[in-house]
């Protein structure tokens, strides 16, 4: 059994966050020779970053340093591309991030960048797309074996960190707009399999927000800043947000509603906090609380605030509304980039998966802050080792703490504390942006 197939081996073990830093790290290194291996060979990105940095031997943690990718790496293509329906140009791309080829994908004729997706999955190369809401979308490759690692760990991580163990006994709410990001579309299929009652989900009513549409507005926005759109698109944008908010202001109905007219049963809800502060809120005018529904209610409640302004209770607000007790509340850490998310224990820490290496840096993401040892505090580097179709060295743009040794919770292994933010955030920005080397290689694609 190599090293990376004893790692996974821990994806679904009871004993997964047991494991004493000490005794993973000559496991987890080895795995990451056997990942450089192969990758260095598939994935032309990673040849590069070889070559530039001279690094051939992975000896401790340091050595992955050089190897991480900027997290802005899985957008370094041209935006003219995506502008100019370039999609023989962005399979080229792609190859470059990717252990597998985009050979016999037809991109004669796509129309948009929805339809290209549908065709490379069709070929068995699953790209999943971030929003690109604030600029551009990352295009993030995966396999199927990528697809499958990703979600035995949530369903894994949801009954480790609430005690509810699998067994199909909750009306389950998927309280997000229907999309074709495939990470989101596998998890709650997941969620769904492991814990919700056959036949009986809820998924959110509306029309599909798709990263095609996503693009769309952006673009429109964009120029519309700028000044260089026209009265009619101008025009075409205030129509498009009008319906956008009808549709919003109808889902949040429309859940709260189905809300209580399951109140009777076990519920599961998945979705945003911004949406769901709204949605226990509409609930709460409607007259029912937490003595109307059922008390083993859990929930997968993340992210989403977007610049939305809560109180600072909105969580314990959000629980109260549906009856879900703290144990049964599951928050994770995770980045689409990553196959893994790491689940936030009672102790209020999110734990390191054991096949993730976990690096704390100095903000310029070139050095270790220290030692794993204690408490750290700096910028977020991983290396997954789940990963079969990318790299799994990322340089992230979050500043975390982190404790090293046993957790309150009695769990060993580094954990993440929940104070964490993105240094874009922060006075001064993010500085960490694209490697030179695949700025070089798409210029030499063009």
């Amino acid at each position: 059994m190599t090293a990376v197939q004893k790692l996974l081996k821990l994806v679904d073990a009871d004993d997964r966050y047991a494991i004493p830093l000490a005794d993973l790290l000559p496991v987890q290194l080895e795995a990451a020779r056997e990942r450089l291996a192969r990758h260095g060979a598939a994935i032309r990105l990673v040849r590069n970053r070889v070559e530039e940095t001279g690094v051939k031997r992975l000896e401790e943690p340091a050595d992955l340093i050089p190897l991480l990718f900027a997290h802005t790496a899985y957008k370094s293509y041209p935006e003219s591309w995506l502008e100019k329906n370039r999609w023989e140009l962005l399979n080229r791309w792609l190859d470059t991030v990717s252990a597998m080829r985009t050979e016999g994908v037809d991109s004669r004729d796509v129309a948009d960048i929805d339809e290209w997706i549908t065709r490379l999955a069709a070929k068995g190369q699953f790209v999943s797309c971030s929003s690109g809401t604030s600029g551009k979308v990352s295009m993030i490759p995966s396999s199927m074996l990528d697809r499958q690692v990703t979600t035995r760990n949530l369903t894994a991580a949801y009954s480790w960190a609430t005690g509810l163990p699998p067994g199909r006994e909750h009306k389950l709410f998927i309280c997000h707009p229907q999309t074709n990001n495939l990470r989101f579309l596998d998890s709650w299929d997941a969620l769904n399999a492991a814990f919700g009652r056959e036949g009986e989900e809820f998924r959110q009513p509306g029309e599909p927000v798709t990263i095609g549409r996503i693009r769309e507005m952006v673009r429109l926005r964009m120029s519309i800043k700028q000044g260089s759109a026209r009265p009619a698109e101008i025009a075409d944008y205030e129509r498009r947000v009008a319906e956008r908010e009808r549709m919003i202001d109808g889902a949040v109905r429309g859940i709260a509603e189905a809300l209580v007219a399951a109140r009777g049963r076990k519920i599961m809800i998945a979705g945003m906090y911004a949406q769901m502060f709204k949605v226990a809120q509409l609930v709460r005018e409607m007259g029912y609380g937490e003595g109307d529904f059922d008390p083993d209610n859990a929930m997968m409640v993340s992210g989403g605030l977007k610049g939305a302004e809560l109180p600072p209770d909105y969580r314990e607000r959000i629980m109260r509304a549906f009856h879900i007790g703290p144990l049964r509340a599951f928050s994770m850490y995770g980045m689409q980039e990553l196959n893994t998310l790491f689940p936030r224990c009672r102790a209020g820490r999110y734990h390191v998966a054991p096949w993730v290496v976990l690096l704390v840096l100095d903000e310029q993401g070139e050095k270790l802050v220290g030692p794993p040892r204690g408490e750290l505090e700096g910028r977020a580097g991983f290396f997954d080792l789940s990963h079969e179709n990318r790299w799994g060295g990322l340089l992230s743009g979050d500043k975390i703490t982190v404790e090293y040794g046993k957790c309150a919770c009695g769990h060993e292994g580094p954990t993440i504390g929940d104070n964490i933010v993105r240094y874009a955030d922060l006075p001064g920005g993010d500085k960490i942006s694209c490697a030179g080397s695949i700025d070089a290689y798409v210029r030499g694609a063009t």
